[in-house]
């Protein structure tokens, strides 16, 4: 990292002086003498180095906040500074969420979040002012980019065209012929319909509609990109 200014004329001064002092002798009245060695005024330097560095960063700001998604780990959201069109800096949140840009030159910003399998987010006119944290809150939210899941939608029927509330669907990956890994269920609404998200990466699913007194329903569907499935399943009562 190459350093320029008052920070470079520091470091070249405090080679300097290493280079020149092998060891130091430094007289403390009342205490006798105490010996500094080259390792001990190595440190005492650094930290003096060290507050001048801090001293500079009163030049600069800081931009910190957090994210949260609709369903995932809010961890590694590429967060991107933007001055126009002009790429600033970018940082990845953690697993909390939480970012922090520091070193920013004051001035007036956009900041875009970005995910793969998530809606991007931009905040606007974000001023950073020299010696200041610029807060962004946690109120940033990232929502299902719906055009890189897959949809499962479905509606439950009697026999005669009537729509079933309230019953429950279940939602499995075909393994093999034989083998099937349950994943998710959901309740009818109030017009008999239920709705699953998923990737879009090819797989077979089977629903299956699990109601008492009720023959087993179930339907395959066979997913292979980010579009929309329907299905139709009847709900028929056991005989009596």
């Amino acid at each position: 990292m190459a350093l320029r200014g008052h920070g470079a004329y520091d470091l070249r001064m405090l080679a300097f002086a290493v280079r020149r002092a092998p060891h130091f002798m430094i007289k403390v009245y009342r205490r006798g003498t105490m010996k500094l060695t080259k390792s001990s005024f190595i440190a005492a330097a650094l930290l003096l180095f060290s507050f001048s560095c801090f001293a500079q960063d009163k030049t600069t700001g800081t931009i910190r906040g957090k994210v949260r998604v609709e369903r995932g780990s809010p961890s590694g959201v590429a967060v991107i500074l933007l001055a126009g069109d002009r790429e600033v800096s970018r940082a990845l949140t953690d697993k909390r969420g939480e970012f922090v840009m520091s070193r920013v030159s004051p001035g007036t910003y956009s900041v875009k979040f970005r995910k793969a399998g998530l809606s991007v987010g931009t905040v606007e006119d974000v001023a950073v002012k020299a010696g200041q944290t610029r807060p962004l809150g946690d109120r940033l939210y990232l929502t299902i980019d719906e055009g890189s899941i897959a949809f499962i939608r479905g509606s439950v029927f009697t026999e005669d065209g009537r729509s079933v509330p309230g019953v429950r669907v279940d939602l499995a990956r075909i393994i093999s012929e034989n083998s099937t890994q349950k994943l998710d269920s959901r309740v009818t609404g109030e017009t008999g319909e239920f709705v699953f998200r998923l990737p879009p990466d090819a797989a077979k699913y089977r629903v299956t509609l699990k109601a008492d007194g009720t023959e087993p329903a179930s339907k395959d569907v066979e997913v292979e990109s980010a579009v929309v499935y329907r299905v139709a399943l009847t709900y028929k009562k056991n005989p009596k």
